[in-house]
């Protein structure tokens, strides 16, 4: 555990930027009231992140939005290359190929079929697992789910894991490269959000924003 200047010093960045991140969380559950359609481009922007930044992501769906639901997989692509996308041949066909699948077994509803898991680790298990879907292991499966407002899933990047091995909460070897690895770390970050009393959803962002100097999605 970090010492208490560490975490006074925290506790107060977060009374700094709460308003910010609780405005940030309450946008994303305003995704999934939308609808499929805005909560499928959301699966679209984390299969576009993963390997690359949220900005690049959102700078992708621009390029795309308009054929997420309609574009051939070549369409994709090549709307992907004008537009100097990283992966622009590989991301554009993962999303074509989740989105045929995700027509063929549940017409792309989306809230429907997230709405049937009373379990959220089975919920991301199913996503993350899933082979016909495309380009999300746990990290992109937790960021989606996120990103349309459900609660208490860990988005394990690069700068949350390097926060917590820097305060103490997790050690070097712990890695969030397999399931259980994932979800070890994430039982510490909440427990560790638990004992210094701020909300895990708001600490990730906390973290994140503490390394990037944003509060994106």
């Amino acid at each position: 555990m970090p010492g208490r200047e560490y975490i006074a010093d925290l506790k107060r960045d977060y009374r700094a930027k709460k308003r910010t991140i609780e405005k940030r969380l309450a946008e994303f559950r305003a995704v999934y009231d939308r609808g499929d359609e805005a909560i499928f481009e959301e699966l679209c922007f984390c299969i576009l992140t993963a390997g690359s930044s949220a900005r690049m992501g959102m700078l992708t769906i621009a390029a795309l939005r308009d054929i997420l639901l309609t574009g051939s997989e070549k369409e994709l692509q090549q709307r992907a290359g004008r537009h100097r996308v990283r992966f622009w041949r590989l991301r554009p066909s993962y999303i074509h190929c989740t989105r045929e699948h995700l027509k063929e077994t549940c017409g792309l509803r989306l809230r429907d079929l997230l709405e049937s898991f009373e379990d959220p680790i089975a919920r991301r298990d199913f996503l993350a697992k899933n082979k016909a879907i495309k380009g999300l292991g746990y990290k992109e499966s937790s960021h989606f789910l996120r990103n349309i407002g459900f609660r208490g899933y860990a988005i394990l990047d690069k700068h949350i894991v390097n926060s917590l091995r820097e305060m103490g909460v997790i050690g070097k070897r712990l890695k969030p490269t397999s399931r259980k690895g994932y979800l070890a770390i994430e039982r510490k970050l909440a427990r560790f959000a638990e004992d210094i009393g701020i909300d895990m959803d708001h600490l990730d962002l906390l973290l994140w924003s503490r390394k990037t100097g944003e509060i994106l999605k």
